[in-house]
């Protein structure tokens, strides 16, 4: 009878801490029919007139594919929330990226975002992998939210991999790693009761072994002694139809300690939406430098540059449709002169981007949606329609900036058809 009672005892306190927690599995499963097409052009050779020989006509790639995450990113995740009393709570987020158009990516990594957090009255003090403050303008201010063909230019400047001339120049974009997240985190985000005005920091560490005196690094070809860093904060007001916020971050991106040689990503942006019922209007301006900073005089070719961004959209509710649409445009420019002839360097690259589509919802949690882009490149600049952010992405490889000579990307387009299912 004493053995029952006790098991009783147990379960009841088992049942109580139950009560006082929740755990809550979630996820989108988002998959849709994608074309991508990219037009190069003959330019000849820098600074020579381009002369139309025979076969130097336009020049196309094309791609069909079953894609993911056009509309929001597909992903499987748990979280749960523990009541501690006093206005304290526990939380965690195991959030895992699926690539349901093949299942090759599923719940074996929670690299979306994995972290554990205490909140309360002070507001939330969150560790782990998470959005850092610098990517949140660029995702909650694009009408596209960063998914699909539509996803802004800023976006896309910012997670690519670096372009490099014949030359050995570096024309841009920015390899950062802890562009959308930054893990080994530790963030502080305000508590929401501060009459609208919210933000939040973070401070993301390397991880890496420190080396005392410096010298005693290892002179291993690019020690990275230094790289992974972040650091960033975002702040913001938000009232009625109104949110405005502005952020910046820096990542450290490259790294030779030996040699005295570090670079830095160093991004500012402030973004803005206003909701006038009938139409809701968004806007961005962002600035995005790679910093070389060196002890002795720096490799040929290497200099500073810097990545411009502007961003216009709307959004247009009908009845259980919405109608997107967005601008955005880019310009790569250097802010330290190369040190080599300038020959076979373009003008600074550029680029136009114009996006647009509808939502139908289906329901709270289905919904229907297409988008169509284009994207006019200029000077070298080589965006192409399929903007997800990973390292080879299908798209053109420019020519001229690998010999010197021939073709440079000029216009793509895409278009994303496709459901989405929120659970």
């Amino acid at each position: 009878m004493k053995k029952t009672l006790g098991a009783l005892a147990t379960l009841a306190a088992t049942g109580t801490a139950f009560a006082q927690s929740s755990v809550t599995m979630f996820g989108v499963v988002d998959a849709g029919v994608s074309y991508y097409q990219t037009t190069s052009k003959f330019v000849g050779v820098r600074g020579a007139p381009a002369l139309n020989f025979v076969g130097t006509g336009d020049l196309k790639q094309s791609q069909w594919a079953l894609t993911s995450g056009n509309y929001n990113n597909s992903r499987l995740g748990f979280r749960g929330t523990e009541d501690l009393g006093g206005g304290l709570a526990a939380s965690f987020w195991l959030e895992s990226p699926m690539t349901n158009d093949d299942g090759v990516v599923g719940a074996s990594t929670f690299g979306r975002r994995s972290t554990i957090s205490l909140s309360g009255d002070f507001g939330e003090l969150r560790l782990g992998r998470d959005y850092t403050p610098s990517f949140w303008n660029d995702g909650i201010f694009d009408p596209f939210g960063v998914n699909g063909v539509g996803t802004n230019l800023i976006a896309t400047m910012s997670a690519g991999p670096r372009t490099v001339t014949a030359a050995g120049v570096d024309r841009g974009l920015f390899s950062n790693a802890n562009y959308i997240r930054a893990s080994n985190s530790v963030g502080y985000i305000l508590p929401p009761n501060l009459g609208g005005f919210y933000g939040q920091v973070m401070y993301a560490f390397n991880e890496q072994v420190k080396y005392d005196p410096g010298t005693t690094t290892p002179a291993t070809p690019l020690n990275k002694s230094r790289t992974g860093g972040y650091a960033g904060g975002r702040f913001g007001y938000a009232n009625g139809a109104l949110d405005i916020a502005a952020a910046y971050g820096e990542s450290v991106t490259g790294d030779n300690y030996f040699l005295g040689e570090t670079t830095k990503v160093k991004t500012a942006n402030i973004g803005a939406s206003y909701d006038f019922g009938i139409v809701k209007l968004f806007g961005e301006i962002s600035r995005v430098k790679n910093v070389f900073d060196y002890v002795n005089p720096p490799p040929i070719g290497t200099g500073d540059f810097k990545g411009d961004g502007t961003l216009l959209g709307a959004t247009i509710p009908v009845g259980p449709a919405l109608i997107r649409m967005a601008w955005s445009r880019v310009k790569l420019n250097y802010t330290s002169a190369p040190t080599i002839a300038t020959a076979l360097i373009p003008p600074d690259p550029k680029a136009d981007k114009f996006a647009l589509g509808g939502v139908y919802n289906l329901s709270r949690r289905t919904a229907l949606y297409a988008t169509a882009a284009l994207i006019k490149n200029k000077n070298g600049a080589n965006f192409n329609a399929n903007s997800t952010f990973v390292a080879g992405t299908p798209g053109f490889t420019n020519t001229f900036l690998t010999t010197g000579q021939g073709y440079e990307a000029k216009n793509a387009m895409g278009y994303d058809f496709g459901i989405r299912h929120a659970f």
